[in-house]
């Protein structure tokens, strides 16, 4: 299963999968508004910004993530990759999926020269975050957001 950057056609499905984790959103159902058009077209002419998407071998998008890659004067210069937006479709959870996604994310890091990986999660998704512990991702730190 192709793990591989998002194309334009494929944003209403990636945006179906952020809709509601708990069930399957069509993504012809998804409203895809000027907000999310340039979001888009900024993600993909960044190279340090993509949003990546696993594809099933009937072209459905059965899981996404945006990564970020962030430059930093710690760990001696080196990248550091930031990965938010983490979904599995909810109709194909338990089955590797996610497993598979994070792995594979890690490893495109990895091979870009990245020194660590960090994420975000909603404190709400206990779930996600034991599943996050068991790919050996420790809580290291405590976040803040500012809404404005």
């Amino acid at each position: 299963m192709p793990l591989r950057p998002a194309t334009r056609a494929e944003l209403p499905a990636v945006l179906a999968l952020l809709a509601d984790e708990e069930k399957v959103s069509d993504p012809a159902s998804v409203v895809v508004t000027e907000a999310y058009e340039r979001a888009f077209a900024d993600i993909e002419a960044d190279p340090r910004n993509e949003v990546l998407v696993l594809v099933d071998e009937d072209g459905t998008v059965v899981g996404c993530l945006q990564a970020t890659y962030i430059p930093g004067l710690g760990k001696g210069g080196a990248e550091r990759a930031l990965f938010e937006a983490v979904r599995i479709r909810a109709d194909r959870r338990g089955g590797g999926l996610g497993r598979e996604l994070m792995g594979r994310a890690v490893e495109r890091a990895r091979a870009r020269g990245c020194a660590l990986v960090q994420l975000t999660s909603s404190t709400r998704r206990t779930e996600a975050h034991r599943f996050y512990a068991s790919l050996g991702f420790a809580r290291s730190h405590d976040g803040f957001k500012l809404f404005l």
